[in-house]
Parts: C-alpha cells; structure tokens; sequence
C-alpha cells in the first residue's frame, strides 16, 4: 500500500509538468525551467523516439523517382474564405473550413484540409523544419490534411497514412509577396498566446506556387513534427519555393510571441534520422532531372564538335 501511495504521489507531481503546454522549442529550452526542448521530447513522449520520425534531410542524389507521385488535385484551394487566425502558443494556425481536400499524386484515399501552420527561426534567418542537401531554408509551411474517413485528429494517430501534410520551403526574395500581406497583417492582432483574429478571402491558391510548379515534389512516410509526434503522416514537400521579402520573413519572429512574453523565434524541430527510409520524387522532378542531363550532354558535344570544327578551319 505505502508503495502504491509513493507512486500515485509521484504521478500527480509530475503530470502536470508534461502536458502540451510544457512542450518547448529549443529557443524555450535554453532559457526556461521545466520545459522539454526536442532533445527531450522523447523522455515524455514516448513515440517522438521512433524510427519514422520527421522532419529529415532530404538527399536529393539518393533519392528514387516514382512513376505513381503524379501532380494533385487540389479542391477548394482557389476558393476565397475568411479564415481563423490565432497564436496556439507554439506557432500562427490558420483553420480551413470544409470543402478543401486533395486527391492523387500517390494518395490511396482523399485527404481533407484541417489547418495550415508555420515554422521559422530568427528575423529570417534559417528556420525551415526539412533541409535539402543539408540546406536549412527561412521558413516552412505545412498544410495538414486528414484522411476523409476520419472525423478527428485522435482517429488517425495511430495509422500509418492518417494525415498527409504538403510542406512548402520560403526564399528571401527582394520584394514583397502581395499574397501574404493579409496573413502577415493579421500578426500583430495575435501577438500573444490565445489572440486570434480573421483574415478575410485568402485563398490557399495565393500562398503556394503556381500548378505548374507543383507537380515536382518529394514523399516519404514520416511523423507530426510535434508531441506526441505520431508516426501517421505522409509526407510531401515540393521543390518550388515561397518567395517573401526580407521585412515579410522578419515579420513572423518580430510580432509574435510565446506565452511567456518571449519572441516566438526557431520554432522548428532538428531534421531526425531517416533509419533507412527511403525519400522518393515525383514522375516530374525525374524528367526534369533526366532533362537537364540531357541538355548538359548536348551542350558539351556541341561544345567538342565546334571545337574540332574551328580547329580544322585553321
């Protein structure tokens, strides 16, 4: 009994400090008491350890073109809605009302939108989740979606295709990105943890690149890059980035703060290991790869031909 006591004493003392709230980024971590950075997101939640975790670095030369990674069909993504804006302490989420889903590029069901989040580091510097080649990018946005079978969230944990989150990288480019000034508008209404506000007609559509750019991607299976970190997501992240000036990339770790009063900056997961995984590319991306090797090959005999050619004229 004095054991089972001691347990249950040992219990209600420590619950309280591993709920979701008391998840961290390593930016919280190396300041904060009793807060779980990633390097210790696996002592509380057990899954966050396992061997399909994610983000990871992407190997471009190591990974394999699949024929079945066709372009999506995207439903609702060029619909103007007004959306939910808020601050959920670890990030800005955006909900997206129903009637927004997507359908092939190697999907086995149809997957409806639920949010879109982002991930970024320090006044625009470096902050992406994925990394190509070792190369960390300003920022990422993911947009999760969930099997349409499931009702909630909770359903789909546990299977292995549950969500299928589209992640998209952002570039510093030297002008403003007229489609992100409504969502970036809207950040210093949501400063601080719990503020939400609306952004009126955004249209996913706007915040992507162009169809034509999206046909050129890379899927492996992978986790939620947050606690509890189910290992219950297909992944896709395309090759096209997000251009945002300098000021509009800034904007996001200037105005929007964590619950403690503290900027709201790195709040990206380290890339995990990939434990043999293989990361495949689209049909298109291998075209285009193909494409470009064919071209350099002509341009070098072309090259020779013309050489031999002026050198005979001599």
């Amino acid at each position: 009994m004095k054991h089972s006591f001691l347990l249950l004493l040992l219990l209600t003392t420590t619950l309280p400090f591993i709920s979701s709230e008391h998840w961290c980024y390593q930016s919280q971590d190396e300041c904060e008491e009793q807060c779980y950075g990633p390097s210790k997101w696996h002592t509380v939640y057990a899954k966050c350890g396992g061997n399909k975790q994610a983000p990871i670095n992407i190997v471009t030369k190591k990974t394999e073109s699949n024929p079945k990674l066709k372009p999506f069909t995207f439903e609702g993504y060029d619909r103007a809605q007004d959306v939910l804006v808020k601050n959920n302490g670890h990030s800005v989420e955006t909900a997206l009302p129903p009637g927004v889903r997507i359908t092939g590029a190697g999907l086995a069901d149809a997957y409806k939108a639920l949010q879109f989040h982002l991930h970024w580091g320090s006044d625009g510097q470096a902050g992406s989740e994925h990394t190509i080649d070792g190369e960390r990018y300003p920022m990422e946005l993911h947009i999760v979606h969930l099997k349409e079978q499931y009702h909630r969230e909770e359903e789909a944990v546990n299977d292995a295709v549950g969500f299928a989150v589209l992640g998209f990288l952002f570039e510093e480019s030297g002008e403003d990105n007229p489609s992100y000034k409504g969502l970036i508008d809207a950040l210093g209404r949501i400063s601080h943890y719990g503020f939400n506000t609306t952004v009126k007609d955004l249209r996913l559509d706007d915040l992507i690149p162009k169809q034509e750019d999206l046909a050129r991607y890379y899927r492996y299976e992978g986790s939620l890059t947050t606690p509890g970190c189910n290992e219950a997501v297909v992944w896709t992240l395309f090759e096209k980035p997000i251009p945002l000036s300098r000021a509009q990339l800034t904007a996001f770790s200037q105005k929007l703060f964590f619950n403690t009063g503290k900027p709201m900056e790195r709040i990206f997961r380290p890339v995990q290991q990939a434990h043999g995984r293989t990361v495949y590319r689209s049909s298109s991306s291998s075209v285009l790869a193909s494409t470009a090797v064919l071209s350099a090959s002509i341009i070098s005999t072309l090259g020779f031909w013309s050489f031999q050619f002026l050198d005979l004229t001599r």
